[in-house]
């Protein structure tokens, strides 16, 4: 597989890597990993173990890509030493951002996304993909993705970022996801989010059938359960340290597991029958490591070897918490064909006039600030309907020609107001001034 320039593999640098999940669909779409840094040992050796037994890395080379530690410590890597990689990606850690914790966003010890995004400015890859939960979409957070873009684009990348479903890429899980991508100019026009399937992937029953007819059941009990599980899973919760252990999910996911004929307040060891759960006051049978790990889309001829390592919660967790290997190799094929150029170039935002963009329409008609939320239900009603992504990379687009003011209502919305245009028009005051004597001897 060539890179861009035709000479060498396209390389990917990987941040926060996990037991593979990211991994290995990147290296199924064409990447060759550079390095992976993974701050938990069990899944740092699950990695390190498949990149051998899996992708065929010999074991020195192995040991030279798979770095353990917290990736902001300078003494587990530097990151100068991959500067303009192709590829920068990650699956950052998720409960800041959780509905299911406190979503302390910035607050919380455990954010790295805004870092990664730092990070991307010192290494300047030609590509960046991070992912999280669905929570990081939500009007909560709405700054703070501001904030994420407008860092970005100083950068001199054009980013964005959609929600994504596995379910969508063969994946029996509903597992809602945010994605985002960002590219450098040059090659973010060649960017087409991967097409999602048309077929619907399988049922967890059928999925799981051969599975749980290791059990003692009869055929007859098999098919009965099967077509009870006749849907798709809820999101795996690979829980942390901090929290929780080996279950399948809050609340309401345990009410839809228990629909489906499954108890999800634990992990079995062996698969059980129909009336032997083997765990005392269980009403139903509990899923295994490996039924677990079907159902996050380590299954297929091109997914199903890849090998857990460590105890049974510690496996658990590597499954629960790591993106589904489908969805990392669509978007990982989708990358990769922007940075070789491959495919019809569409026309982006960033390179049309703003005079003739709706949201700016939108909101030098209103005399009082606008959510996005409140943009996107006015531009639909007006005719030109945007998502809600597509409105937020239009408020950075504004931002480098007018002030956009911007204020957080009581209940945490952010909202906001065209404000002054910034280009000089014959103010005392106006910046230019000082740059033309700055620059004075290099304007002709």
């Amino acid at each position: 597989m060539s890179g861009p320039s035709g000479a060498r593999p396209l390389e990917v640098v990987e941040i926060c890597a996990g037991a593979g999940g990211q991994s290995l669909g990147l290296e199924r779409a064409g990447f060759r990993h550079r390095l992976a840094v993974e701050l938990d040992e069990n899944a740092a050796r699950t990695l390190r173990h498949n990149l051998v037994k899996v992708l065929g890395y010999k074991e020195k080379e192995a040991d030279d890509t798979v770095r353990i530690g917290d990736v902001a410590d300078p003494g587990v890597w530097n990151p100068d030493e991959y500067k303009e990689v192709d590829l920068l990606a990650g699956g950052v850690p998720c409960p800041p951002f959780s509905i299911a914790g406190k979503q302390l966003g910035a607050s919380d010890e455990r954010d790295l996304f805004a870092w990664a995004v730092e990070l991307c400015g010192r290494m300047k890859p030609k590509a960046l993909l991070l992912e999280n939960v669905k929570g990081l979409s939500g009007n909560r957070f709405t700054a703070y993705r501001q904030h994420v873009l407008d860092r970005l684009s100083e950068y001199g990348y054009i980013a964005e970022w959609r929600l994504l479903q596995a379910d969508q890429f063969g994946v029996s899980q509903l597992r809602p996801r945010f994605v985002l991508v960002a590219l450098q100019p040059e090659y973010a026009e060649y960017f087409h989010w991967p097409t999602p399937h048309a077929e619907s992937p399988p049922t967890v029953g059928e999925l799981l059938r051969e599975l749980i007819a290791q059990g003692d059941w009869s055929a007859e009990q098999v098919e009965a359960w099967v077509k009870r599980a006749n849907g798709i899973a809820p999101t795996i919760v690979g829980g942390s340290k901090k929290h929780g252990g080996a279950d399948l999910g809050p609340t309401r996911a345990k009410a839809a597991w228990e629909a489906m004929g499954v108890d999800a307040k634990g992990v079995a060891d062996d698969p059980p029958g129909p009336t032997n759960p083997r765990v005392k006051g269980a009403k139903y049978p509990m899923l295994t490591v490996e039924m677990v790990a079907r159902i996050q889309g380590w299954y297929g001829k091109d997914f199903a070897e890849w090998e857990f390592l460590g105890r049974k919660t510690s496996k658990y967790r590597q499954i629960g918490n790591a993106f589904p290997p489908p969805v990392a190799r669509a978007l990982g094929a989708a990358i990769r064909n922007a940075l070789l150029k491959e495919g019809e170039p569409r026309t982006l935002v960033e390179g049309t006039d703003v005079a003739f963009d709706p949201v700016y329409r939108t909101l030098r008609s209103q005399k009082r600030p606008m959510t996005v939320e409140q943009l996107v239900a006015k531009l639909a009603v007006d005719g030109t309907p945007l998502d809600q992504p597509e409105v937020e990379r239009r408020l950075v687009h504004l931002s480098h020609d007018f002030e956009l003011v911007s204020s957080t209502r009581s209940n945490g919305e952010v909202d906001f107001r065209l404000g002054d245009f910034k280009a000089f028009l014959g103010q005392e005051d106006h910046q230019r001034h000082r740059l033309f004597a700055q620059h004075r001897s290099k304007i002709s």
